[in-house]
């Protein structure tokens, strides 16, 4: 199930007000020197490049026909969704489903050779992909993340909303859409930095979902989809467990 990001409501099905388009979109690159898996924790913000990449957004999004903007609780989804709502003319809102996945090994470093997954003591946490084991289980992502999604819609019927989330539900919720296992390998998630990927509705239902990244020039070559893991503590922090 695909479509490109840029189908804009009303261009199809049976007039604009039974199409309603929903980006979730990935906040932009943080400000993280020590490569901490920061997870749910506060006081993780913009990096100077990522308030670049959320400013790319706006100005992407600008002409399109978006009267709900909506973001994760956390300081770097509001900081993504501020310019984009501030574009609009929008209030910002908030919706705690659309919050980073839980996890056990939050506040740790990770690296290729080095940080937590090192230590013995975290293998118990490992045992369990299809779950998964070391945090929130992937079907109560897509419960959630469902739930964000349809309330969006309902905002912005006839429309388009945009919600500011995090790599792993993004991915898992948009799996889960496009009828796949939610397991995975997560070097192969498309689910870049300022991301967006645009679920189109039809009445209540979901037709068509797309992928764009407006902001690509300005992601890093290893932070990109399908990028190799690099040595050095945190750089994988990313890939592995969601951002």
């Amino acid at each position: 199930m695909s479509s490109p990001e840029t189908n804009k409501a009303g261009t199809a099905g049976n007039g604009a007000k039974d199409i309603t388009v929903v980006h979730l979109m990935r906040h932009g690159e943080v400000e993280n020197p020590e490569g901490i898996l920061y997870g749910r924790l506060p006081g993780y913000h913009l990096s100077e490049l990522g308030r670049k990449m959320a400013e790319r957004v706006a100005e992407h999004l600008a002409s399109r026909d978006v009267t709900y903007v909506c973001a994760s609780p956390l300081e770097r989804a509001q900081e993504t969704a501020t310019p984009i709502a501030k574009a609009h003319g929008l209030d910002l809102a908030t919706d705690g489903r659309l919050i980073e996945a839980d996890n056990v090994f939050q506040g740790k470093t990770f690296g290729v050779g080095d940080g937590a997954l090192q230590r013995p003591e975290n293998w118990k946490h490992l045992v369990n992909p299809f779950r998964p084991s070391w945090g929130e289980p992937y079907i109560d992502q897509v419960v959630r993340m469902m739930g964000a999604l349809d309330a969006a819609r309902d905002q912005a019927r006839g429309h388009e909303a945009v919600l500011v989330s995090h790599q792993l539900p993004i991915w898992i919720v948009r799996s889960y859409v496009e009828r796949r296992r939610l397991w995975h390998d997560p070097r192969k998630r498309q689910c870049t930095l300022a991301s967006l990927t645009s679920f189109t509705y039809q009445g209540d239902k979901i037709v068509s979902v797309g992928y764009s990244e407006p902001a690509i020039d300005l992601v890093p070559v290893h932070l990109r989809a399908g990028a190799k893991p690099q040595k050095g503590k945190g750089t994988v922090q990313g890939k592995a467990f969601g951002a």
